[in-house]
């Protein structure tokens, strides 16, 4: 009875998910063979800020889904690891310049080099920003500017978040002025937007902040002041961590590059969600803020979609 109800039951999954598994790769393969060898017109500028020395679209592409961080479970991001080949990457990267977006950040400089030499090669004028824990076990920072020439590195957010929790700001400190010494902008990454106070507070010498729209490095003691369940389960996204992260970002003065405006996909249910987070990103950063925006458009063209609001919500409005 049990080996007859396990097959009856898991037969018809296993069939449903390698039809679609095959119905999809084929889709995608041949999105790639059509769009590398079929040029289209650039779409319309997007709108732009500075960074640097460097005018950067208020849009720029995000790494987590093409690194596989989904934040909904490890189905998912297994589903997004094998999407995402070197291949379809660079297509992907290639299809964001075509609709207006000229910068990208990324976190794998080891996986990543090879894609953009093969945008460079195409032709690409695609900008970089990496972002980096720190760690000894990262490739070093020397050696991320000779292999992927990026415009800036930030230090990572959950590693920043963790070592101001232990006293060890000092060891982000010590980041960016490596990262200042090896001639590229430098930022620092954050969940929690005390961390982002304290180092403009403190004036460090940053170009930039990435800044979380959700605090989703809380501990288990955070939580509990808060009263909240005591016993966390995933990820905790609370609707009222973006206005505590826009007010800090209004406060500094550096850029701010802000990240997870849809929620890692939780606002994302309907165009209608997606059109009122962009709004509500742009309303609430500084004219001289961006939004990073990871993206999965394996179903359908976000890549169109989110330059579209962009260019809807992102220009600069000058009183």
């Amino acid at each position: 009875m049990g080996m007859d109800r396990d097959r009856t039951s898991v037969t018809p999954r296993r069939r449903f998910l390698s039809q679609l598994s095959l119905a999809v790769t084929g889709s995608a393969l041949g999105l790639g063979k059509l769009s590398w060898a079929k040029e289209t017109p650039p779409a319309p500028p997007l709108p732009t800020i500075q960074l640097g020395d460097h005018h950067i679209t208020r849009l720029i592409a995000g790494s987590n889904p093409i690194s596989g961080y989904s934040y909904m479970g490890p189905i998912m991001d297994r589903h997004m690891r094998e999407y995402f080949t070197p291949e379809q990457t660079a297509e992907f990267l290639w299809s964001c310049e075509r609709a207006g977006i000229c910068t990208h950040q990324f976190s794998d400089p080891a996986r990543m080099a090879g894609v953009f030499r093969t945008l460079r090669e195409r032709g690409s004028k695609m900008q970089f920003i990496c972002l980096h824990s720190g760690s000894p076990q990262s490739m070093p920072i020397e050696q991320v500017v000779r292999s992927t020439r990026p415009i800036a590195i930030a230090h990572h957010g959950g590693v920043t978040d963790r070592l101001f929790r232990e006293g060890k700001s000092g060891e982000v400190h010590d980041f960016v002025k490596r990262v200042r010494d090896a001639g590229v902008l430098v930022g620092v990454s954050a969940h929690n937007p005390d961390c982002i106070k304290r180092v403009a507070d403190e004036g460090w010498q940053v170009d930039f902040f990435m800044a979380c729209f959700y605090y989703l490095t809380r501990t288990r003691e955070e939580l509990e002041r808060m009263k909240v369940a005591t016993l966390q389960i995933g990820y905790s996204f609370f609707a009222s961590d973006p206005i505590a992260m826009t007010r800090v970002i209004q406060q500094v003065d550096q850029p701010c590059l802000a990240f997870k405006i849809l929620a890692a996909g939780r606002q994302c249910s309907n165009a209608q969600t997606v059109e009122a987070a962009f709004r509500f990103a742009f309303e609430h950063l500084k004219p001289t803020d961006g939004v990073i925006v990871g993206m999965y458009p394996r179903y359908h063209d976000q890549i169109s979609e989110n330059a579209e609001y962009t260019r809807q919500f992102g220009p600069i409005r000058h009183a």
